[in-house]
């Protein structure tokens, strides 16, 4: 019993020791940056004064921010405007001071940038060490023969978002994270580490690991590496031990296989992760040690049985995503990446297509830990540009290592179940365009053969059989009409709704039910987004009049993260949690605005409804009244007296109308489901505001930082109701270990500030995002409007 214990000491005490040197290993680097929106000559020199730059920790994204003298990020004079919402670029300045121990003396040190937009150049102590164009791709730079252990180094990064560059909100600044990586002579490569599960059934898996590792030092090394296996319990499940000669200066890629009894198998319901454990030995010494998340799962893919995960048909209920988090800009905090991929489950998603760029780690562990569905995407342009400054100016040069840093990064995510080459590539029925897609295509295959290679294809037609041919899963983007037609001249094909049109969003998704080919469905846009600015209002074209627009009013989920009627429309489809909603036709339009050009294809608008019952001055009057629901039949009550009862079905496209004249009380729908009642849905009038509510989604984060918690701010009446009219001004106070890192109200026109402690209520309601700082306490947010009484919120920011 003592040699027990003892074992059971040690084995916990060389854990601890491992974890403690993987820390060791890889360091946050996000903390206390000078930055300088502007050009500034020399500011790569070490001994540049720096001292009147501002001080910010990353994410960071400046075209988010005010403009200088300003308390707006918009202008009409924007470069690029409409596309990016009227926001502005530019070019800016980082500059980060730091010190390395001494003891880190003969080691490799490697700074990895998570994402740079864009076109970055790096120097530390006032030495180049690279440009990276792509502001989507993670890049690294070895800085072992540059760095001064022991003494003071700075770190100084230009960025330049500079002209037409984009056809979306994409940011500025450095706003992924940043890592200080230190590492033994012999390590593990970058993304050294690529596991797949070959064979996969409920009763055992296949498991390989390939361990690419690095040896710097001058002469070959007799090498170890073990691979230890843990399910999400941390129990060891299987082990593999392998000894080869690594090359002076070379490396190697070390093979390794296991077996999995009765493995946890990676699903939509239940997303098991297991940690591959890597520990490479030199001689007898622990020379490096990696964690790699990985799931085992089966993915297959054919015309007659569609899409199956672990051998169940899967239909894909999927939307297309940008990468930016709407008040906080592109600025990819871990919470905010999870939040987005929480809200959107919440409404029925099961897929994600990255659009049109490699999304940010963080983004893609929520998807893992929480069972979302992912199509990776890598580039919106090839070598033809859509805009004069767009990735066709880089594409000949750095295609190869932007698909590389894609693949590499990201082949271990189990939510990855295609891979997208790009996006609605002009001239795509021509020859040469195809042989690009082979070449993509062919080099995505030769990093991961485990997955489909897919594209975003507009224009489908026989004209594209040759890029067809290159592809494995095909994206149609609005080609409904050619489900049929195209499979009958290629019944082998299989395809999904790369982008689909919200207004037909009924047709869509009975296309993928109908059609077995058809293997889902991913509307434009799942989460609205700043940039292309109303092309859910106002279309196409677009041009500088479109401005105070801003937001591309499009997403089923607006960039506060609250459902609008379309979201309540597809819960509905989508059989998603009580299916039933009310919402009203108003009487005069939300907006007054038409676009008196418009291209008649670009249908992005959806039905003009909001949800409320709130219509002063039209008493008496017939409104139009919609139900949504899949329950069967719904009847619908104005204040307890029933007004019908209405199938809701396929044969009514889901959907009872009702026409009610109106007067200020309570609609309630009810829906039946075999007879019996199943869920009710209701609106009712507010009265005059009384008060204004917060509701915060986290009351308790970490103080790291970085976490954030969403404080929802509504204004409401006396008995709790929001009024869907108020517009107050609500200013913020915040007291404790914590910052206002960004305000929002969705108002798609709204020129405020989205840093400033204050924002105006759009129907009724904005939004305050809360970031801890790196001490523990308590976070007190404090709102006021005028007329209502001071209201606070406490959140607890704990280590």
């Amino acid at each position: 019993m003592k040699n027990l214990f003892i074992l059971s000491f040690l084995l916990a005490f060389f854990t601890v020791q491992a974890q403690q040197k993987e820390t060791e290993r890889t360091k946050n680097f996000d903390a206390d940056w000078r930055f300088h929106r502007g050009d500034v000559q020399g500011a790569e020199q070490a001994n540049f004064n720096d001292a009147q730059w501002r001080t910010v920790d990353l994410p960071h994204d400046w075209s988010i921010e005010n403009l200088p003298g300003t308390n707006s990020p918009f202008s009409p004079d924007a470069i690029n405007g409409v596309s990016v919402g009227f926001t502005v670029g530019g070019t800016g300045w980082y500059r980060k001071t730091f010190t390395v121990p001494a003891s880190a003396k003969g080691k490799r040190m490697v700074l990895e940038f998570e994402g740079v937009y864009m076109n970055s150049d790096v120097w530390l102590n006032g030495q180049h060490l690279g440009n990276y164009p792509y502001g989507y791709s993670t890049f690294a730079y070895d800085i072992s023969d540059k760095v001064k252990p022991g003494q003071q180094n700075v770190l100084a990064v230009q960025v330049k978002n500079e002209g037409k560059n984009s056809r979306w909100y994409s940011g500025s600044g450095i706003y992924r994270h940043v890592w200080l990586k230190t590492l033994e002579p012999v390590h593990v490569a970058q993304w050294g580490t690529y596991i797949t599960t070959p064979e996969v059934s409920t009763a055992s898996a296949k498991v390989n690991a390939r361990t690419k590792v690095q040896n710097k030092t001058r002469k070959a090394e007799k090498v170890k590496v073990v691979t230890r296996f843990l399910d999400a319990s941390g129990a060891e499940k299987a082990k593999a031990e392998t000894a080869q000669s690594v090359p002076a200066g070379g490396e190697l890629e070390f093979s390794q296989d296991a077996t999995l009894t009765s493995p946890a198998l990676w699903s939509l319901e239940s997303p098991a992760l297991y940690t591959a454990v890597t520990e490479v030995y030199r001689g007898k010494k622990l020379s490096d040690r990696t964690e790699t998340k990985f799931g085992v799962r089966k993915l297959s893919f054919d015309a007659k049985n569609g899409f199956q995960l672990n051998g169940k048909p899967t239909l894909l209920k999927g939307g297309c995503v940008h990468h930016d988090n709407g008040p906080l800009g592109a600025k990819a905090y871990d919470r905010a990446e999870e939040r987005k991929i929480q809200i959107l489950q919440a409404s029925g998603y099961n897929a994600i297509r990255c659009a049109h760029n490699p999304p940010s780690p963080a983004f893609l562990d929520a998807c893992d830990r929480l069972g979302m569905l992912v199509i990776d995407e890598a580039f919106d342009t090839w070598r033809e540009k859509k805009n004069a400054d767009d990735y066709n100016v880089y594409f000949d040069k750095w295609w190869k290592t932007d698909v590389e840093a894609m693949v590499l990064r990201d082949r271990n995510h189990p939510s990855i179940i295609m891979w997208s080459s790009g996006n609605e590539i002009p001239n795509r029925q021509k020859p040469e365009v195809a042989a690009v897609s082979k070449m993509i295509s062919d080099h995505i295959r030769l990093l991961d053969p485990t997955r489909p290679v897919t594209n975003g294809v507009n224009g489908v037609d026989p004209d594209k059989d040759a890029l067809f041919a290159t592809l494995d899963v095909v994206g149609y983007n609005y080609a409904r009409d050619k489900y049929v037609s195209e499979h009958e001249r290629d019944p082998e094909r299989v395809v999904y709704a790369a982008e689909s049109f919200t207004i037909e969003e009924f047709e869509y998704w009975m296309d993928v039910l109908d059609h077995s080919w058809v293997i889902g469905d991913f509307v434009w846009t799942a989460f609205d987004h700043i940039g292309e600015a109303s092309i859910g209002w106002l279309g196409y074209k677009q041009s500088k009049d479109f401005y105070p627009w801003n937001l591309a009013f499009v997403g089923d989920i607006d960039i506060c993260g609250w459902k609008r009627p379309q979201s309540y429309y597809r819960d509905a489809l989508w059989q998603v949690g009580d299916n039933v909603s009310i919402v009203v036709a108003p009487p005069t339009p939300t907006f007054p605005e038409t676009n008196p050009r418009p291209e008649t294809w670009a249908n992005w608008k959806w039905h003009d409804l909001v949800a409320h019952w709130n219509w002063s001055g039209h008493e008496g009057k017939p409104l139009e009244v919609k139900v949504f629901s899949s329950n069967e039949e719904v009847e619908l009550f104005l204040d307890g007296k029933s007004l019908g009862r209405k199938p809701t079905n396929r044969s009514t496209r889901f959907t009872a109308v009702f026409e009610v004249p109106y007067k200020a009380g309570e609609l309630k729908a009810v829906s039946y489901k075999g007879g019996k009642q199943a869920a009710t849905s209701m609106l009712r009038t507010a009265a005059t505001p009384k008060q204004v509510k917060l509701t915060a989604d986290r009351t308790e984060i970490k103080a790291d930082n970085q976490d954030l918690s969403y404080i929802t701010v509504e204004l409401v009446d006396a008995n709790g109701a929001r009024h869907p009219d108020a517009d107050n001004l609500v200013k913020f106070e915040i007291e404790g270990p914590g910052t206002i890192v960004g305000v929002g109200n969705a108002d798609p026109k709204s020129l405020e500030s989205y840093v400033d402690p204050q924002r105006k209520a759009w129907q009724g309601r904005c939004l305050v995002i809360v970031k801890a700082g790196d001490n523990a306490g308590n976070i007190t947010l404090k709102a006021k409007a005028e007329g209502l009484a001071p209201v606070q919120v406490s959140i607890k920011s704990a280590k």
